[in-house]
């Protein structure tokens, strides 16, 4: 395989500790969106324009891109707020935006500043592409695409040297990973017509995930389809065709889940990133997807499915709304102190009890996740294995945690 160095893995990040998290984890990029004009509004902690520096800064001290999702719907009444996000976005350094509504397009373009075509342009032919390249320098292609679609279009940017505002060729980037939208590439107006809350502007209540049974008008008579969840599609997951994915030459891996917990972005983004390497190396095998695929089991998820990259229908829908992860978090307790000259946390035991041995998460805004076992514990000066709510209890902690950081104990889920 010509494998392209430049590969980029994006990950999502809704929240400033999932930014930290998929830093740690091993991405290249992070995709993030701000108060206004965030297509998870209702689901993530709202960065704001001010935090727009803050993150570029932490980003390329990581040597590490950062992207600004602006591609709600703009009306008229938005225009002056989308000028000011995207003159914040030149100001603050932050890469790209990715957009699709034609004022930001052009306004972007105005002001220099890259931009990403949303998927929401169901951008599906070259044609489409060579449209587009008078306004971005890179395209997130529909998601209904087969992988031989991609690769055609990958092929003919080069074959037709398409290129962008930058003067270089026009990036392709595709989702890899996470939840799917049943509507086209993400449109959808039933969140509006059912609860007057518009998905295009971030609000989505998504009645879609939800169980529906079909009435005859004539008869009244009431049909509940085998599966319920008739327009709720399995989650995304590709890490078992992700070679014949970069094999398309696209530049981007994109990673759906920016409402998706600080554990959902470290499981996902460190195995994708763990897949690429071995593809890079030759080491990629069926018994590493096997282990990869059970790893991304233990996060959240609706079931997986290789979407449409085969070439077929959707033929896989989820069995409920609720995640099928393997794993959940429980809340243990909270850092109280972090004794760096020795790797020593104090721990304030206050919500659930804690054994020796279980396994344990420690995240916050600046540590990210830390995974771990709990081994070493002492309580009252004394060697315990088990402690309850009430304790004070340190261990060894082997990287730096912050007070205030929440400790979690990771249970299995039974079947």
């Amino acid at each position: 395989m010509d494998f392209r160095n430049d590969l980029e893995l994006l990950a999502p990040a809704g929240t400033l500790t999932n930014l930290t998290t998929a830093i740690n984890a091993g991405c290249d990029a992070v995709y993030f969106g701000v108060d206004g004009f965030n297509m998870r509004q209702n689901n993530s902690a709202k960065f704001t324009l001010d935090d727009l520096s803050e993150i570029a800064t932490t980003c390329h001290a990581k040597n590490v891109k950062c992207y600004l999702a602006l591609n709600t719907l703009v009306y008229d009444q938005n225009i002056d707020a989308m000028k000011k996000a995207i003159d914040a976005v030149k100001a603050s350094g932050v890469d790209a935006i990715i957009t699709f509504d034609m004022s930001a397009l052009v306004y972007a373009k105005e002001v220099g500043v890259e931009v990403h075509i949303s998927t929401q342009h169901s951008i599906s032919n070259i044609e489409a592409v060579k449209f587009f390249a008078n306004w971005a320098d890179r395209v997130v292609l529909a998601r209904e695409l087969s992988l031989e679609d991609v690769k055609y279009i990958v092929d003919e940017i080069k074959n037709q040297d398409v290129r962008g505002p930058k003067g270089e060729l026009v990036e392709v980037e595709i989702f890899v990973h996470g939840a799917m939208c049943v509507s086209v590439s993400g449109r959808c107006g039933m969140s509006l017509y059912m609860n007057k809350t518009s998905a295009n502007c971030g609000q989505c209540t998504q009645p879609c995930r939800r169980p529906y049974e079909i009435k005859d008008k004539f008869t009244g008579k009431s049909l509940v389809v085998d599966n319920e969840y008739v327009m709720s599609p399995e989650d995304l997951c590709t890490i078992g065709m992700l070679d014949e994915i970069i094999a398309t030459g696209v530049v981007s891996l994109k990673v759906e889940g920016r409402s998706r917990s600080a554990e959902y972005v470290d499981v996902v983004i460190r195995t994708y990133r763990e897949a690429i390497t071995a593809i890079k190396n030759d080491t990629y095998t069926k018994e590493k997807v096997e282990q990869w695929n059970k790893d991304l089991g233990t996060v959240f998820n609706r079931g997986k499915s290789e979407g449409f990259y085969r070439g077929l229908p959707w033929g896989a829908w989820s069995k409920g709304s609720d995640s099928q992860a393997t794993q959940k978090k429980v809340l243990v307790g909270t850092i109280k102190h972090y004794y760096a000259n020795i790797g020593v946390a104090e721990v304030d035991i206050h919500a659930s009890d804690l054994k020796e041995g279980d396994e344990i998460v420690i995240n916050g805004n600046t540590t990210g996740v830390l995974r771990m076992k709990a081994k070493g514990m002492i309580l009252n000066e004394t060697s315990v294995d088990y402690v309850k709510q009430g304790d004070l209890v340190t261990f060894v902690v082997p990287e730096k945690v912050r007070s205030s950081d929440k400790l979690y104990k990771l249970v299995d889920v039974k079947g």
